[in-house]
């Protein structure tokens, strides 16, 4: 049972959401010029002068931002990332921030606003025949998960291939099915601008490095808390091993079997790697890495009832692993400083904020009404010491499958139909 104190801060927040999502909705005001899509990521090694001021006057400035005072701890001196961000998930409050709007490259955390926006649109049982130009135009050195084409496969396989191994190859399939890249590109660039994502330039579906393709800690902070306000987001990102399927294949009797390989999360502190523990409390989201853009990396996780979302860009220390051992280091400082520091700006609710997205449901999936045909192909769909990403779903995938459980059981919309900018997700453990 939460403290007097505290219920009594949270509905002040809850109250508010309305509120600041009108006094919001001419967002252009208090942003940089949008990215040209010409322009190419900046390769300089420091921030611009003028940088976009959504969420609060601070997280336009360059350097770092944080209000340090009696008892709040010191942030920890070797984070050498260009940019990075704390905020609490449940009150959308920024705890402290560096260069939170400057415009980089994002690899592949640009996934999350691509899950974001498609997640909705099909059913997990819906099945796909793989065309060769589903899989055309994918960069070279792309990540993979190993789609095959000719071979039919779920939404829900497609999914685990994006989030557990950020398959392009996934991305792509799945952009076929949605009318193509470009519109899936078209459609992502609308709902950063309907999130109110404003420093995101979105050239590839993928993440892919691509001239003009530009994101930033704040706006990957800002998507991903909308991903997960989504069961099927919060359990895809949550996701540590699943089984796959490959090819079909003949047996020693003549029948036709489809062979599976198991995948693995490629986020390290929901996994563990030889030189990073896992995360107590972590729950997603999603990582990244390519030339531009370096190592970049979105996390969420829980600890003492808060539950907090760090957001790193392109470590300066070139050593292995170092976007997860300076995300850990953030994410201790910010589960110290919560409730002893004050905040230096905040996460916005969409611009829409009142507004259910077309074709959910209350949780946020897919109506999942049948197993049809997509793509006109034929065939078959506290603290732990341990990551609470720990159980086995009933596919046989090992995550912690719903990662966070809304009060109620369900994802409801806030009376009046307000975002859920300001209602925490306990973590459910199993």
């Amino acid at each position: 049972m939460p403290a007097p104190k505290k219920t009594a801060r949270r509905s002040l927040l809850l109250a508010s959401a309305t509120l600041l999502s009108v006094s919001l909705t001419a967002p252009a005001a208090f942003a940089a010029p949008r990215p040209s899509p010409s322009s190419s990521p900046s390769p300089s090694a420091t921030p611009p002068a003028n940088m976009s001021i959504v969420g609060g006057a601070r997280l336009g400035r360059p350097g770092t931002q944080v209000n340090l005072a009696s008892g709040v701890p010191v942030l920890p001196k070797d984070v050498t990332a260009r940019s990075w961000i704390i905020a609490d998930a449940e009150s959308g409050e920024v705890l402290a921030a560096h260069n939170a709007h400057w415009r980089l490259a994002p690899a592949s955390t640009l996934k999350m606003l691509f899950a974001d926006t498609l997640l909705p649109k099909f059913p997990k049982t819906t099945k796909h025949r793989v065309a060769p130009a589903d899989l055309a135009g994918i960069g070279s050195g792309s990540s993979m998960v190993g789609i095959k084409e000719n071979e039919t496969y779920t939404v829900h396989d497609l999914w685990l291939g994006v989030f557990l191994r950020s398959g392009n190859d996934a991305v792509h399939v799945l952009s076929a099915m949605n009318k193509g890249v470009a519109n899936t590109v078209k459609e992502m660039n609308q709902h950063a601008e309907e999130l109110q994502a404003l420093d995101t330039h979105v050239v590839s579906p993928d993440g892919y490095d691509a001239a003009g393709q530009v994101s930033s800690a704040y706006d990957l902070t800002l998507i991903a808390r909308s991903g997960l306000q989504k069961k099927d987001f919060r359990e895809y990102s949550s996701t540590v091993t699943a089984k796959f399927p490959g090819r079909t294949t003949k047996n020693k009797k003549g029948k036709s079997v489809r062979e599976t390989f198991e995948i693995q999360n490629t986020n390290r502190l929901l996994t563990g790697d030889s030189d990073v523990s896992q995360y107590p409390g972590i729950a997603g989201v999603k990582n990244g890495n390519t030339t531009n853009a370096g190592a970049t990396f979105t996390g969420v996780a829980e600890r003492g009832g808060k539950v907090l979302l760090v957001t790193v860009m392109n470590p300066e220390k070139d050593e292995h692993n170092e976007v997860y051992k300076e995300t850990a280091r953030l994410f201790d400082w910010g589960f110290k400083a919560a409730g002893k520091v004050q905040p230096v700006g905040e996460l916005v609710p969409p611009k829409g904020a009142a507004g259910a997205q077309p074709g959910a449901t209350a949780s946020g999936e897919a109506n999942d009404a049948g197993s049809g045909e997509a793509g006109g192909g034929s065939g078959t769909g506290g603290e732990s010491a341990k990551p609470v990403a720990s159980a086995t779903t009933e596919n046989g995938s090992s995550g912690i499958g719903i990662a966070f459980a809304i009060t109620g059981g369900l994802l409801a919309l806030l009376a009046g139909g307000a975002f859920l900018v300001n209602r925490r997700w306990p973590l459910r453990r199993r």
